[in-house]
C-alpha cells in the first residue's frame, strides 16, 4: 500500500486528535495512530477505549485500500522537525513496516496490523442536536472547572448535558461549588439528559476553542457523537443518576452585594497570599457600602485585609469561603461587575453577572461557605 499526504497538513490533523492518547495503556495497539484508506481518503483515528476521536483527510495521491497502525508518538515526533513537503507512506503488506520517504531521506517505522485496532462503536438510532460550536464551547469551558475527581462519585466527574425543548443546560459540581450554564437559543426536540466525562469534556474544549460553525451531536443513553469540521468525537458516557442540583440552589437571597469583578478578583488573588494553605479561608465582612476582605494564617502569625466600595441591599453579613474557589469562579465570569448574593453565613453563596452581556445566557455559580473562626 501506498500514499501521497503533505507533512504540516497530516501533523497538524494529527495533533487534533492526539489529545485522546494515553501515556499507559493496557492494550499496546492504543499507543498507535490507525491510518485507513477508502477511495483516496484517509481516516486517522486515535483511542482510549472510552473516548476515540477520528479525522479525516484528503490524500494526494493513494494506490489502494487498506489500514495500518502507527507508532503515534514516534510519527508526531518526526513530523514536527519536517519542513512543508510531500511525504510518501510505503507500507508492507508482509510484515506491516511502513517507510517515510521524504526529498532527502527515509524513514523506517514499526507497524502493526489495523485489524487489532478497537472497533468504533455505532450508535443505534441516537438522538440528535444541533449546536454552535461558541455555544458548546462556552458551556464546557464554563463548568469544567467545577467538576469534581472523587472516584467514589463518578457522576460528579464529568459535566450534566440537559437538554430541554425550551433550552439547554449544562451543569458541574463537585459538592463545594456548582456550575450552572443555562442557553435559551438552543432546544431539543426531545427532552434527555447525560453526563459527559471529564477527559472528552478536556478534549472537546481543547478542539472546539478554534472551530466556528454547527456541532452535530448524536446521543444514546450509553455513547455521545460531536460532528465538526473533519473531526468526530466519540465518547462513552458516564452511567449514574446525576445529582438533583436544583435543590441545592438557594431561592431566597436577601443579601445582595454588586462589585467591580477586576477588583474583587485581584483582592481576592492579594489576600489570598495570607490565608491558611490548608483551608484557604477568605473573610467578606459586608456592612453599608463597604466589603472588607481578610485572611489569616494563625500559625504563621500572617495576616492581610482590604476594603472595598459596593452596591449593597440586605443586612450586614460575615461570611468565609475558600479563596480557590472564588479565583476559579470570577475567572469564568465575563462581565464587568458580579453579583454575590447571600441568605445566612451556613447557606451557599451565589456569585452572578451583574448585567448580562447575552439575553440569552444564563450563568449561575454556587459556593459553599466554610465555617469562620470567630
Amino acid at each position: 500500500m501506498k500514499f501521497i499526504v503533505s507533512s504540516s497538513h497530516l501533523l497538524k490533523e494529527l495533533s487534533a486528535i492526539a489529545g485522546v492518547l494515553n501515556t499507559s495503556n493496557t492494550l499496546p495497539i492504543l499507543d498507535n495512530f490507525l491510518f485507513d484508506i477508502k477511495k483516496g481518503d484517509l481516516t486517522v483515528s486515535a483511542s482510549d477505549l472510552e473516548s476515540t476521536i477520528f479525522t479525516k483527510i484528503k490524500l494526494d495521491k493513494s494506490d489502494k485500500d487498506g489500514n495500518i497502525a502507527i507508532p503515534a508518538k514516534l510519527l508526531l515526533d518526526t513530523l514536527k522537525t519536517f519542513p512543508e513537503q510531500p511525504l510518501t507512506f510505503n507500507v508492507s503488506d508482509d510484515n506491516f513496516g511502513v517507510e517515510v520517504v521524504t526529498d532527502n531521506g527515509k524513514y523506517k517505522l514499526a507497524g502493526h496490523n489495523g485489524n487489532e485496532f478497537p472497533k468504533t462503536p455505532e450508535l443505534e438510532s441516537p438522538a440528535t442536536i444541533t449546536l454552535t460550536a461558541d455555544i458548546l464551547f462556552n458551556a464546557v469551558n464554563k463548568t469544567l472547572f467545577a467538576s469534581g475527581n472523587d472516584e467514589l462519585r463518578p457522576v460528579m466527574s464529568g459535566v450534566y448535558f440537559e437538554l430541554n425543548s425550551d433550552n439547554v443546560t449544562f451543569v458541574a459540581t463537585d459538592a463545594h461549588k456548582l456550575v450552572r450554564y443555562r442557553r435559551t437559543d438552543a432546544k431539543a426536540k426531545k427532552g434527555a439528559a447525560f453526563i459527559l466525562p471529564k477527559k472528552p469534556s478536556n478534549l472537546l474544549k481543547g478542539l472546539l476553542s478554534s472551530v466556528e460553525g454547527d456541532i452535530t451531536v448524536k446521543y444514546t443513553d450509553t455513547n455521545c457523537y460531536f460532528e465538526f469540521g473533519q473531526i468526530t468525537l466519540i465518547c462513552r458516557l458516564i452511567d449514574g443518576k446525576y445529582p438533583n442540583y436544583d435543590a441545592v440552589i438557594p431561592k431566597e437571597n436577601p443579601n445582595k452585594v454588586v462589585i467591580a469583578k477586576g477588583a474583587f478578583l485581584s483582592s481576592i488573588k492579594r489576600i489570598s497570599i495570607f490565608s491558611n494553605k490548608t483551608t484557604h479561608q477568605v473573610r467578606l465582612k459586608i456592612s453599608g457600602n463597604e466589603l472588607s476582605v481578610s485572611a489569616e494564617d494563625l500559625d504563621f502569625s500572617n495576616e492581610a485585609n482590604e476594603r472595598l466600595t459596593c452596591d449593597h441591599q440586605g443586612e450586614d453579613i460575615e461570611i468565609g469561603f475558600n479563596s480557590r474557589f472564588l479565583i476559579e469562579m470570577l475567572s469564568n465570569i465575563e462581565t464587568e461587575n458580579v453579583s454575590l448574593e447571600m441568605s445566612a453565613a451556613n447557606r451557599a453563596g451565589l456569585l452572578l453577572p451583574a448585567e448580562g452581556n447575552d439575553e440569552n445566557e444564563n450563568l449561575l455559580m454556587l459556593v459553599m461557605p466554610v465555617m469562620l473562626n470567630s
